[in-house]
């Protein structure tokens, strides 16, 4: 989109566009991938000079790109690309790119990248037209009136904001407002992949120093985004461009490994190709063997892995099946007739990853010690692999329309249902007409962000089309590849981003997380999160705020703190407070790793400038402390919060919410009561009250220590006495000797007494004597020596007696 680019002819640092040549084997594996020409820029400047051609002819200047669109929809209506190169062609006209061609070569070139990929019409309509308003006098307006809503919407979304109206700020806006279109129509960020493709290829003559800054952007923002949306094709060659004006030297230091090995006689990688053929050949499976080279980001990431890099480090063998049954049969043949090596072994068929990548990895060794890795997939699989969302077509095409599909790989599917059963790419849309379905609805309103779980758990037999189907997975559950749980995520949170440098920040660190797991809540619903995501982010993407009242959890059924590291896979039930009073620890922000968790604590510790010490009140210990490590090795329980208070009503009359706990009637009207977390008492004991910040007034026993300090303080009491309810909330400690089980014993013993465990605390042992703090909810307090014995009782337990904190020093 930058007038400034560069044609590649022009000298400058960027090492020429398909670094790819250089690989090992590069002759005989040039032979073997299929030829794409690249667009020839003087030669499309020298037809766009000559003007339009007739009226319904195409244009000359348009041929490589009706090629490559036909090969992928053959019966693809070719009226609206006609139409929108001759609106491009007479806009642009005049204007010029620093290379001196004329800039209507660039729309085309980035035109021509998807058309390859495989866009549909649409898409490639309004990357014709995609700077049309941000360069010429058409406006929107003139779009929709000429090729439609969708059209419109797309070209909308990749219009940069000017930086007259947002000075610094138009960088970082300009990406927010292009991500919520995309959470709208996810080729928005198609059409801005290839523009900065073509850009970065192009990027030669300008000053060094703006290489590296458009270079930077790149690297942190627009690869990530290729890399989740699953374009793998634009993301290496992004990746290789990039390389090569950041580390200029590693870069050429790569290059010479990558020719020096393609001199070298013999081929181990075509040598396995042609062993593989031949029992593939044997086995009766018809495949087609490759060998992938790979480019120079890859090359460099595997030098610095393994160190001296031999001929089979260059590359990597792909095999194409037709059917997904095949790919399982061609890994079976391979480890029967070679030598596996089985750490080696991944299976992203039966468990996609996250952005709609599908393949068997396996990787066998030679006799002389090398190990060749493989590649295994359908042809519709490695269609999706290389285009990612762009392979899906019309995302948003009715599912009955199927008549324009990819003659040589049926319509894209999300699942592992055999080719060709259920094609998902529509014929594209109309350009005059928007294409029903969960399209934009309006172009100003974006949709709202669904549930953060995402469809990244697998899913089998859905088809894009089909997202919203019935059947479909619910309550929050995404199988939609339009809209991928991580998306959904980051524009939850941007709309919390206080301001355009904190969202600039804080996209660079959320896309840089480019691992996701996916969590499961008791219900069966998933989270999807970042790789190293803790409880406290699986709260925040489950609550949203909400979470603020969150204390603790338990991790495939076990108690655990909510710092502990979630896995792929893991069971997360999250154990909420009933306190509206609740607040977050500040110590939490150390164990968020995702963006909506730190902004919302960040938020509220901002609003809250004395919060965040999860204390009752200054004079009072905390209410839950920090757990350790439970002594027999099981998980340890719930970490770092406040234990809710109890329902609570004041003098007029009027019940607090949650009255399932002791209700306390304070002499203050309106005042809201809380129980200490210190002494937790409980009916029938003697009780007095203080009031705290914010006009909250803590109920203690009377014989706490805190309360003894308070008065020392000179601070007045409040009388306080107990409501009609039962219920109740207490803090026991056990003392007892370390032993195994003993903490799953003693749990058990209180939920076999009906007692609700709300939080938990294991000191570390000392001289072989365990200390166990629970925080529990009774449902009659006149139970509670009932229970206090069945602790006593556990084998092990000593002493079980009511929590007592010493007052702090005055």
């Amino acid at each position: 989109m930058s007038a400034e680019a560069t044609n590649p002819a022009t000298a400058g640092p960027v090492a020429p566009a398909a670094p790819q040549a250089l690989t090992a084997s590069a002759a005989p594996a040039a032979a073997r991938r299929k030829s794409r020409p690249r667009i020839d820029l003087r030669r499309l400047g020298r037809a766009a000079l000559l003007g339009p051609a007739g009226r319904g002819r195409l244009p000359d200047a348009i041929s490589h790109v009706v090629e490559a669109h036909r090969a992928h929809h053959p019966d693809a209506d070719l009226e609206p690309l006609r139409r929108a190169y001759v609106l491009a062609e007479s806009s642009h006209r005049g204007q010029m790119r620093k290379s001196g061609e004329p800039y209507i070569t660039h729309p085309l070139a980035v035109t021509l990248i998807l058309a390859e990929l495989g866009a549909e019409t649409t898409t490639l309509t309004a990357s014709l037209l995609h700077d049309t308003v941000e360069d010429t006098e058409v406006t929107l307006d003139q779009v929709r009136e000429q090729f439609g809503e969708e059209v419109r919407y797309l070209v909308d979304g990749v219009t940069k904001l000017e930086k007259v109206d947002y000075g610094a700020a138009a960088e970082p806006e300009t990406f927010r407002k292009m991500l919520v279109a995309t959470g709208n129509d996810v080729r928005v960020m198609s059409i801005k992949l290839a523009d900065r493709l073509h850009n970065m290829r192009t990027l030669g003559v300008m000053r060094p120093e703006k290489q590296a800054r458009i270079a930077k952007v790149t690297r942190d923002v627009l690869i990530p985004l290729a890399e989740r949306l699953g374009v793998q094709a634009l993301k290496t060659e992004l990746e290789d461009l990039v390389f090569a004006i950041l580390h200029p030297e590693e870069y050429e230091h790569t290059r010479e490994l990558i020719a020096e090995n393609a001199a070298r006689p013999g081929d181990p990688l075509a040598e396995v190709a042609e062993e593989t053929r031949g029992v593939l050949r044997e086995a009766g499976i018809p495949a087609e063997v490759l060998i992938r080279p790979r480019h120079f980001v890859s090359v460099h990431r595997v030098s610095r892995k393994r160190g001296q890099l031999r001929g089979a480090d260059f590359g990597r063998l792909l095999v194409l099946v037709n059917e997904d049954a095949d790919c399982y049969g061609v890994l079976g043949e391979l480890h029967t007739c070679m030598t596996p090596v089985v750490s080696e072994f991944k299976d992203f068929i039966a468990v996609p990853k996250f952005n709609l990548y599908q393949s068997l990895h396996t990787a066998v060794a030679r006799p002389d010690g090398q190990v060749v890795e493989v590649l295994i997939r359908t042809h519709q699989m490695h269609k999706v692999a290389e285009a990612g969302v762009v392979a899906l077509g019309n995302p948003y095409a009715p599912a009955t329309d199927t008549s324009a599909t990819d003659t040589s790989a049926t319509g894209a599917s999300v699942a592992v249902a055999p080719a060709g059963d259920t094609p998902a790419t529509g014929s594209p849309a109309s350009s005059d007409t928007p294409a029903p379905g969960p399209g934009p609805a309006t172009p100003d309103t974006p949709t709202p962000a669904p549930g953060c779980a995402a469809f990244e758990a697998p899913v089998r037999g859905v088809v894009a089309s089909e997202a919203g189907a019935p059947g479909a997975p619910a309550d929050g559950e995404r199988a939609d590849p339009t809209r991928p749980g991580w998306l959904s995520r980051l524009l939850d949170w941007q709309q919390a981003a206080p301001d355009p440098d904190t969202f600039w920040s804080t996209l660079r660190e959320d896309l840089a997380q480019d691992r996701e797991i996916t969590v499961f809540r008791p219900d069966g619903g998933a989270l999807g999160l970042p790789e190293g995501a803790t409880c406290v982010d699986a709260a925040y993407a489950q609550y949203g705020e909400d979470a603020h009242a969150c204390i603790g959890a338990r991790v495939n059924g076990r108690l655990a703190t909510l710092s502990t590291v979630l896995r792929d896979g893991d069971t997360v039930q999250l154990l909420m407070g009933q306190d509206p009073a609740s607040e977050p620890s500040r110590e939490w922000l150390e164990h968020a790793h995702t963006p909506a968790a730190r902004i919302a604590i960040q938020r509220w510790l901002a609003a809250h400038p004395g919060g965040g010490t999860a204390t009752a009140d200054p004079g009072t210990p905390a209410d839950s402390v920090h757990p350790v490590p439970a002594r027999d090795g099981q998980a340890a329980p719930p970490g770092p919060g406040t234990a809710p208070a109890s329902s609570v009503r004041s003098s007029n009359g009027a019940p607090a919410p949650y009255s399932r706990r002791a209700d306390v009637v304070a002499d203050r009207p309106g005042a809201a009561v809380r129980l200490a977390g210190c002494c937790t008492p409980v009916p029938p004991d003697d009780i007095t009250g203080f009031a705290v910040r914010g006009g909250v007034v803590t109920v203690h026993r009377v014989e706490c220590a805190a309360v003894a300090h308070m008065k020392s303080r000179g601070r007045a009491e409040i009388a306080v006495r107990w409501g009609d309810t039962t219920a109740c909330r207490v803090t026991l400690v056990a003392e007892s000797f370390g032993r195994p089980h003993l903490l799953a014993d003693l749990t058990e013993a209180i939920a076999l007494q009906g007692a609700e465990i709300v939080s938990a605390t294991v000191e570390p042992p000392s001289q072989q004597r365990v200390r166990h703090t629970y925080t529990l909810q009774l449902p009659d307090a006149a139970h509670l020596p009932v229970l206090m014995r069945a602790m006593r009782d556990v084998p092990g337990v000593y002493d079980v007696s009511r929590a007592q904190h010493q007052a702090p020093a005055s």
